[in-house]
């Protein structure tokens, strides 16, 4: 799990850049989409994850590729927008996923669990022997309608903007004292900004074994958080040199899509993990017929 709000407060990145094109390489050579073509992922707990690709969509009057889910999502917090787009466009600059909405209300379920536990602990505390602290909160987030999976032009230790999150935490606390007037130093309302961008490079290409086989020339895509003011002109990120940072790597087959998918905490604990299991990749001509 994301530790979100320890991020926010203390988040501090550095990056690299260093691009080297692969020749001839185009995005949408990773992102098959032919109607009728299916993936069946399994995560770290043995549970199954199908996606079908189904017919276009129009939406505000752009026409966007879809897929479809099984089993549907119960639970915001399992959303993953690296893997769970429902519309997508293959556009001259790259791949982009349409899930604005979706990001916003996986980001705030994820920051909810994660301190509803903080607070839990904290609730109640005694101050002074005789007075105790009541925290509550409210949530706003804000992120762009678009998540840029990849660009067109592919290449190794390019970074580019994948989505920006934006919004605030506002913490309020209750004194409980029979102290009249006692006051909390500063106020008893805090609000903490949320300005996060998220990036991504392609680290590498890799083999890859899976349950579904072994697949090579695979792009591996790593995406982290950042600061949305953070200068882009140092050194690239590691666990050993940020704080609170988490990893999501993914590896993209030719012409299969993911195979892969694993997302680290800062101390390089596998949190979740999708493997490929299964696929068909229908082709043009018998999505036709």
């Amino acid at each position: 799990m994301l530790k979100i709000f320890r991020v926010i407060l203390s988040l501090s990145l550095t990056f690299c850049f260093s691009a080297t094109i692969i020749a001839n390489e185009q995005s949408n050579d990773y992102f098959p989409h032919t109607p009728g073509s299916f993936w069946v992922y399994e995560n770290q707990n043995g549970d199954k994850l199908t996606r079908r690709a189904v017919e276009v969509k129009t939406i505000a009057d752009e026409t966007y590729h879809a897929f479809s889910y099984e089993p549907a999502l119960e639970d915001w917090v399992d959303y993953e927008h690296y893997v769970h787009p429902n519309f997508y466009q293959i556009r001259k600059d790259g791949i982009a996923f349409f899930v604005g909405d979706e990001v916003e209300k996986a980001f705030e379920a994820r920051l909810r669990k994660e301190m509803d536990a903080d607070i839990k602990e904290q609730q109640g505390i005694s101050t002074t022997g005789d007075a105790s602290v009541d925290i509550s909160y409210e949530i706003e987030v804000e992120a762009k309608d678009d998540f840029y999976f990849l660009p067109t032009r592919v290449a190794f230790d390019k970074k580019w903007t994948a989505t920006q999150i934006s919004g605030s935490i506002t913490l309020k606390l209750e004194i409980q004292s029979p102290i009249p007037n006692l006051q909390i130093p500063g106020g008893d309302q805090k609000s903490i900004p949320i300005a996060l961008v998220e990036k991504g490079k392609v680290a590498a290409k890799e083999t890859v074994k899976t349950p579904a086989g072994i697949f090579e020339d695979c792009l591996k895509i790593e995406y982290w958080y950042a600061k949305a003011t953070e200068k882009e002109d140092a050194t690239k990120p590691t666990f050993s040199d940020t704080s609170g940072i988490e990893l999501t790597t993914l590896w993209l087959a030719p012409n299969v899509g993911i195979v892969k998918f694993i997302r680290k905490s800062a101390d390089s604990k596998v949190e979740k993990s999708l493997e490929l299991t299964q696929y068909e990749i229908k082709s043009t001509d018998s999505a036709g017929q």
